[in-house]
């Protein structure tokens, strides 16, 4: 009986949790910036770091959980050009490319140098695997719904180092709040799967 209650109660703390990190992702997400030199449809946000956070305390699906909610969100709030959410699935993908291997790697190896590390295996990810997505389904989807031209020759000169220099930006905003957080982030490492 009282092992049940416990869980009830991590289960509790865990969707409160979700829809918190859920709630900052989307506000961060609303703070996006363009690079210079970069197309003026690349934006930043920092609106991983929550969904990484998430899935550092209570498993990977809460930080795939953070990343859904907060795409879903925006694109309420916000809407589409194409009227598919073409954007908001890319930010989506991107996000979990990030956070899963960051989550892997950190969760064997539990040190600052381990999500050093970790980190750096979620920035390379994250950039090669959204430069084959864009080539092969989202910008031949931009170019289908909005009649713009054929921007596949955008993926290596502007997409995969964009995508890079995001990475390193997110990664190193995280580093300064792990660095502060890591106990706390050990400590509450209660659930491996929400």
């Amino acid at each position: 009986m009282k092992k049940m209650k416990k869980q009830r109660k991590m289960n509790v703390r865990a969707y409160v949790s979700i829809g918190m990190l859920s709630s900052i992702a989307f506000l961060l997400m609303l703070i996006q910036f363009p690079l210079p030199l970069f197309p003026n449809f690349l934006f930043v946000d920092f609106s991983d770091i929550p969904a990484l956070i998430a899935a550092l305390i209570f498993g990977p699906i809460a930080g795939v959980l953070v990343e859904l909610f907060k795409n879903i969100l925006n694109y309420i709030q916000t809407g589409s050009f194409t009227g598919i959410p073409v954007g908001h699935i890319a930010n989506f993908a991107a996000g979990i490319v990030f956070i899963l291997p960051t989550y892997y790697i950190y969760n064997r190896l539990k040190t600052r140098k381990g999500m050093t590390l970790a980190l750096i295996s979620g920035t390379v990810t994250m950039a090669v695997i959204m430069s084959i997505l864009n080539y092969l389904i989202i910008l031949p989807a931009y170019t289908l719904l909005m009649g713009f031209p054929d921007m596949r020759n955008l993926v290596v000169p502007a997409i995969l180092p964009f995508n890079i220099l995001k990475g390193v930006m997110m990664s190193a905003i995280f580093m300064l709040l792990f660095i502060r957080m890591q106990a706390w982030i050990n400590k509450n490492t209660t659930i491996k799967s929400v």
